[in-house]
């Protein structure tokens, strides 16, 4: 929810936003978030990531959104990247193992 509402917020004036799964092989699971929004500075993309980094005017939030993205995807056995350019756009991939056996809910 955190990528899709930091999408949406990077388009104020309406754009697309994207969301793919895929499975690159048996093994993986993967997730894209896509928007075509105002971009992230390549220098900042190193620390998107860290506690209480924010490129934001106003502290709209606490700058714990995109780490507790990172982690809580890290305790999953996950893992993510992204990819920005400064008025295209960002994507963000999310990456899983899948789990071939039978789902717990089932």
């Amino acid at each position: 929810m955190q990528l899709l509402q930091n999408a949406v917020k990077a388009m104020p004036n309406g754009g697309t936003l994207t969301v793919e799964v895929t499975a690159p092989d048996s093994a993986l699971a993967r997730v894209s978030i896509s928007d075509t929004g105002r971009g992230i500075k390549a220098a900042d993309l190193p620390r998107i990531f860290d506690p209480f980094f924010t490129t934001k005017a106003d502290w709209s939030g606490v700058g714990l959104g995109l780490s507790l993205v990172h982690k809580t995807i890290e305790e999953h056995g996950g893992s993510i990247r992204a990819e920005s350019t400064v008025g295209k756009g960002t994507t963000f991939w999310m990456t899983f193992p899948a789990d071939g056996g039978r789902a717990h809910l089932a």
